[in-house]
């Protein structure tokens, strides 16, 4: 792995009035890693995503990609969104919703070799994704794990160093969970982009994963897998009793639910 910090967050702190989902927050992300992101609802994961997209200011502290302030539309962060179905009716096409990423935010008149360049952009997409087939289906009629192939190849337009994932396999099969999370992993070390990795569980992604970010109720611990997925690490962050026991290559949490059930909303998740 390159040492190169691709996202940086320094004394990071996201408050909404008294509510702070996170304070003095150090991340370092660097090409080709992969992280995952873990907590409760409610606990700002997807919030984070959003501060390194520039759609949140951080209360405090300072946000860096690429050695650059964030900016709105950055051509050098990819994004797939949480998994939803789209309706039916909607005639959007495969290689139509992979394009809108390469494009998506330019307004105003496109030459022939914009269209040339897009083209390519998307047919390069499209391969990273083995979505070849999908170019002409409509979106509408897409299973689910067709789709978030899809999303995937959009957000991979622009050839992003960062790759933010917000819980893509959310309502897949195990099968879907399981190809989605290769393709993701195969990305980032064929073109050494970092991903983070939002998820409610860290058992698909847990063969890619090389450090995890765990958010609870303010409090949060970064390390690795092994680090952060123990009795002791989990405990004293939910402040509760929680047992983690790891069965065969699978991590099991004891009493997690019990004690978010109360941050199960999703107003700042």
């Amino acid at each position: 792995m390159h040492a190169d910090v691709v996202a940086e967050l320094t004394g990071a702190r996201l408050a909404f009035g008294e509510r702070v989902l996170w304070d003095k927050l150090d991340l370092s992300v660097q090409a080709g890693e992969f992280i995952a992101v873990l907590g409760p609802n409610g606990t700002g994961k997807t919030s984070l995503l959003k501060v390194l997209l520039g759609q949140l200011p951080l209360t405090a502290g300072n946000v860096m990609v690429c050695g650059q302030p964030v900016e709105k539309g950055s051509r050098r962060i990819g994004y797939v969104p949480q998994h939803r179905a789209i309706e039916n009716g909607v005639s959007l096409r495969g290689c139509d919703l992979v394009g809108l990423g390469f494009d998506g935010h330019r307004w105003g008149m496109t030459t022939l070799r914009d269209r040339a360049a897009k083209r390519a952009a998307v047919q390069r997409a499209m391969d990273q994704v083995k979505g070849g087939a999908l170019a002409n289906v409509p979106v509408g009629v897409m299973s689910g794990g067709e789709l978030q192939r899809v999303r995937i190849a959009q957000a991979l337009t622009t050839d992003p160093v960062l790759l933010l994932c917000d819980e893509p396999l959310l309502n897949l099969d195990p099968a879907n969970a399981r190809l989605v999370s290769t393709l993701i992993d195969a990305r980032r070390r064929d073109a050494d982009t970092a991903v983070l990795f939002v998820t409610h569980e860290v058992n698909p992604v847990l063969p890619y994963v090389d450090r995890v970010l765990y958010l609870v109720d303010g409090r949060f611990r970064v390390g690795t897998v092994e680090e952060v997925m123990t009795s002791a690490t989990l405990s004293e962050l939910y402040r509760a009793d929680i047992e983690v026991v790891k069965v065969g290559e699978r991590y099991v949490v004891l009493g997690e639910h019990d004690h978010s059930a109360h941050a199960s909303g999703h107003d700042h998740e």
